[in-house]
């Protein structure tokens, strides 16, 4: 007969255990949930990753940089745990594609009751970042030891994965009417969420960011410490070379921005699959001067970065609530982005940014020239941001998950 974890009455949270299951302990997840295990008595955390990312550790191809993400020292950072928290791998072997990625739920649900058996974790409540496959695994766990379940739908996860075809719409729809509660990031994920057949109550809950790393530092410094200009106008943005991020149109935007003046260097940092396909269009278009591919850096870095430029551009074709957007309020740094996801929700004056359309190079380029003439009140987008501190977004997931016992 299984060992169930330890279920009773208590007074608090301080008295519970949380099991988290994840897609990566890094970013915004990890924050999350470090965040909300001062609240518990003691936190697991469950980790999704795959053996296959390994391989391109001893063996590099440049189509496959995009494994260089999966990899466990990427996918866990134990750097500033919680003493009360325990991280586990649970590696799943797929293939990455679609009919493999169906049968994920399954296999993660069986790969957590494993390490759960294996590290004798007790959890009184279980809270999924992701529908899928962290959130079917959830689900599952709901079922089998009869605890709450709280999912988190971040961003592609509730605006894309259901609506791809009826068979995943059932699958999204299955893990959010099991859950007892679901947060969600943004009220444009409401609405999509709302085109579902789902009875589940939901609370929209903005990411955050680490106040303790993301504030303002002096920007000469940052920049010599990075080994930046000081007599230039500094862009950056920050973000995976995918498509989704749309890259490829803040480059096309910066050859408009040329025309106009040429005291402006752009730095792209992060790494991924659309690298060489960057540096080619840079290239291209005579750019190589104005627009930078940095790789990616530690997050630790992040903060140099975001302090080091005049304005900080993400030209995104979706997003669910992006991280970097708090990161550079935080840092007094006014934003330029799109209007996608829950992006308008908090640039919600020009005060702290200019937004333009998706895919609209010329639109990006005319918001990237005024921000660069426009002097900004940083102190005040600093305050705007404080709202937005894990801190204060962790004390609004601790009611949800009161209130579930």
């Amino acid at each position: 007969m299984d060992k169930k974890p330890a279920v009773g009455v208590f007074l608090d949270l301080n008295e519970k255990k949380a099991l988290f299951l994840l897609q990566s302990y890094n970013n915004f997840q990890k924050e999350s949930v470090n965040s909300t295990c001062g609240y518990f008595k003691e936190c697991s955390a469950l980790v999704r990753s795959n053996p296959i990312s390994e391989i391109h550790k001893y063996v590099r191809i440049p189509f496959l940089a995009f494994l260089d993400n999966f990899k466990l020292d990427y996918k866990i950072d134990l750097t500033n745990i919680p003493s009360n928290l325990r991280v586990y791998p649970t590696p799943i072997l797929y293939a990455p594609i679609n009919s493999q990625y169906k049968k994920l739920g399954q296999k993660h649900f069986d790969v957590a009751e494993k390490a759960i058996k294996e590290h004798q974790i007790e959890f009184d409540l279980v809270h999924s970042h992701f529908t899928w496959s962290s959130g079917h695994a959830g689900a599952k766990l709901k079922e089998k030891y009869g605890v709450p379940f709280v999912v988190t739908g971040h961003g592609y996860d509730i605006y894309e994965q259901p609506f791809k075809s009826d068979e995943w719409k059932e699958k999204i729809e299955y893990v959010l009417n099991s859950a007892d509660a679901i947060i969600t990031v943004s009220h444009s994920n409401l609405a999509c969420i709302r085109k579902l057949d789902v009875k589940t109550p939901v609370h929209v809950l903005p990411n955050g960011y680490r106040s303790d790393q993301f504030y303002q530092m002096d920007m000469e410094k940052c920049r010599s410490t990075l080994g930046l200009p000081l007599d230039k106008k500094i862009i950056v943005a920050v973000g995976n070379l995918l498509k989704i991020k749309g890259h490829r149109y803040l480059i096309e935007a910066m050859a408009e921005v040329v025309r106009h003046r040429t005291d402006v260097v752009c730095f792209i940092v992060g790494g991924g699959a659309l690298e060489k396909e960057l540096k080619e269009q840079i290239r291209a278009t005579g750019l190589q001067d104005y627009v930078k591919l940095t790789g990616s850096k530690p997050h630790g870095e992040i903060p140099l970065w975001m302090n080091a430029c005049d304005i900080f551009v993400l030209p995104s074709l979706n997003e669910g609530n992006p991280t970097v957007m708090f990161e550079c309020l935080g840092c007094g740094k006014p934003f330029v982005g799109t209007r996608v996801g829950g992006v308008p929700e908090i640039i919600v004056s020009e005060d702290y940014g200019l937004l333009t359309d998706p895919e609209n190079p010329a639109g990006l380029a005319e918001k990237i020239l005024s921000a660069l003439d426009k002097k900004w009140d940083k102190a005040k987008i600093k305050e705007y941001s404080s709202q937005f501190t894990w801190a204060e977004i962790a004390k609004n997931i601790a009611e949800i998950y009161k209130g579930l016992f």
